[in-house]
């Protein structure tokens, strides 16, 4: 079927409603955006769905959450009718139209025979997961599209155990969605209805409360928090579902100074304060900056509209706030969560961190000269879930903390996911800890260099939109394999690293063996001076992500070397 003609179909749909039906004929004389959004179907991956919200084929809506939901319920089906009587938690965001396709996933689930658990408003992410194994749910659903613009929604799938689902699952809803038509393989019932039957309940403060017993389980020392009568701190949510319980944490474990920006606490999924909802963008720290100023804070803590990514800002030996890296908050986080460990005789006697492929290597020194160890694991938390479990089940250790480079943090056994709640806590402790020494976060930053190395990343994103975007990150990929660099920015390459079937080759020709970490996208390019370059396709969005991550003698040197790396990457730009 051609794009004109799935167009056509939804237009002649009687499962479309009037105003839907009219956003589809105000576009009848703009073919390419009929293409556009009907080209073909958003992909259906291990993240689930992520798309930009309208009518259409290609466009986060009802009908695609129905869709999706449908094949997601059969295939939970064929686990049985004891593994889907467990039920299937859902949870959403501060987005538009969230809180609608929770609802519309809630009574697919209902109609297909499945309990639902939903929550009655927004929440966290790490909440979501948490209540998968609480309450020992089959599958979660989250609706959210984390840290996007505002024009996008996504649909994030869980399954039993808190993680987000396996490539297998994965490909058994993606299949399925192939078979089932759009419209008419729909079951579904009203909401109300299927409350009344007791096919939906509604998870409230209780599960709150739950969660909120856990997290500040793992706070380490909260007398450090209480005893700090002077430490002041802001925080904003981005508009987001952090709003709630991570000023709640903050006060439970005995902060005294918090503001939190007023503007951003409200809750608006069209984000009026800032271009993008994204810790990782300190544009977006403007307004928590000003009042930082204002109240002579030492320290800024935001989250993303999910609350499962948080970012921090920092004031510089001049005093003016400065925004962390993921890999210098992870770097700063390990090494007090160790020592504050160690201090209060609660490190386990075979402690693990997990890092990702692409995060720094500075996490890996701190961890070993401490005597922890660490695993590496592809990007995403699916896969540190993995990783945690397997090796707990095996006997190898505990995992106590996992972080990737883009300010996702995970720390205790309640959450299989990135979580800014607990994670808001531990770095609130860290700077209050460092605060009561007489220090600054940002000179707690230097004395890691001074004592661990030099080190410096960054991270570029090659844009690629439009109807060609994949082609050409594929053809990017292609000809870094066929001929790959032999220096990087003034630096010889000394080994080449293909986690797509994961093979080592020497730059002198030679195998260097194979690595256990093995299909997934992603190029190394092992310099001759320690340092890092990986390149990788992002999952969820048209780009090319491009890692420098560096070590060197001095710190000098380190962003010299920076700076050249970055030149060659920005070279990649197609």
């Amino acid at each position: 079927m051609t794009y004109r003609e799935e167009y056509e179909k939804w237009l002649a749909s009687d499962v479309l409603s009037a105003q839907e039906k009219e956003e589809l004929r105000s576009i009848a004389g703009d073919e390419k955006e009929i293409e556009n959004r009907f080209y073909g179907p958003l992909e259906f991956g291990t993240a689930g769905l992520r798309g930009i919200m309208g009518v259409g084929w290609h466009n986060m809506n009802i009908h695609i959450i129905r869709h999706a939901t449908q094949a997601f319920a059969e295939v939970i089906l064929e686990e049985g009718e004891q593994q889907a009587a467990r039920g299937v938690a859902i949870d959403f965001d501060c987005r538009n139209h969230s809180h609608e396709f929770a609802m519309a996933a809630a009574e697919v689930m209902a109609a297909n025979g499945i309990p639902v658990r939903i929550f009655d408003s927004l929440r966290p992410t790490p909440e979501l997961s948490f209540a998968v194994r609480e309450y020992d749910c089959i599958a979660g659903i989250n609706v959210t599209a984390s840290h996007n613009p505002a024009a996008y929604n996504g649909y994030k799938v869980y399954w039993a155990g808190g993680a987000q689902l396996p490539p297998k699952h994965a490909a058994k809803i993606a299949a399925k969605m192939e078979q089932i038509d759009l419209f008419a393989g729909i079951r579904r019932m009203e909401f109300y209805e299927a409350e009344q039957q007791g096919l939906i309940t509604i998870m409230s403060e209780d599960t709150d409360e739950r969660f909120l017993a856990r997290v500040l389980n793992i706070s380490v020392d909260e007398d450090c928090v209480r005893n700090n009568e002077k430490f002041t701190m802001v925080y904003t949510p981005f508009h987001g579902c952090g709003y709630k319980l991570i000023p709640e944490v903050l006060h439970r474990i005995g902060l005294k100074n918090l503001h939190c920006e007023p503007k951003q606490m409200v809750i608006d999924g069209n984000f009026p304060t800032v271009e993008s909802p994204n810790p990782e963008n300190p544009e977006g720290f403007y307004l928590a900056v000003d009042l930082a100023d204002q109240v002579n804070a030492d320290f800024i803590l935001g989250s993303d509209p999910d609350a499962d990514r948080v970012g921090l800002m920092v004031r510089d030996n001049e005093g003016k706030f400065i925004p962390l890296s993921g890999n210098q908050t992870g770097a700063l986080f390990l090494d007090y969560y160790i020592q504050a460990l160690k201090r209060a005789g609660r490190l386990p006697e075979h402690p693990v961190a997990l890092k990702t492929i692409v995060s720094t290597d500075l996490v890996k020194t701190i961890a070993e000269r401490n005597g922890v160890e660490i695993f590496n694991t592809f990007t995403g938390f699916k896969f540190m879930a993995e990783k945690k479990n397997q090796l707990e089940w095996d006997k190898q250790g505990e995992v106590i903390w996992a972080f990737e480079e883009s300010y996702g943090y995970m720390v205790g056994d309640y959450v299989r996911d990135k979580d800014a709640v607990t994670a808001a806590m531990l770095l609130t402790e860290m700077a209050c800890w460092h605060s009561a020494q007489g220090k600054t976060v940002y000179q707690a930053l230097q004395d890691l260099y001074e004592k661990y190395g030099a080190y410096q990343e960054h991270t570029l994103n090659l844009v690629m939109p439009g109807l060609d975007g994949l082609e050409k990150m594929a053809d990017l990929m292609k000809e870094l394999r066929e001929q790959a660099p032999k220096e990087i920015g003034g630096t010889k390459v000394a080994q080449y690293r293909d986690y797509r079937d994961g093979s080592i080759r020497n730059a002198d020709g030679s195998e260097g063996g194979t690595m256990e970490l093995k299909g997934s996208n992603v190029l190394e390019f092992n310099l001759e001076n320690g340092s890092k370059i990986l390149v990788r396709p992002s999952g969820t969005e048209p780009k090319v992500k491009v890692y420098l991550l560096v070590h060197s003698e001095t710190m000098e040197q380190a962003k010299k070397d920076l700076a050249a790396y970055n030149e060659w990457a920005e070279g990649l730009r197609r």
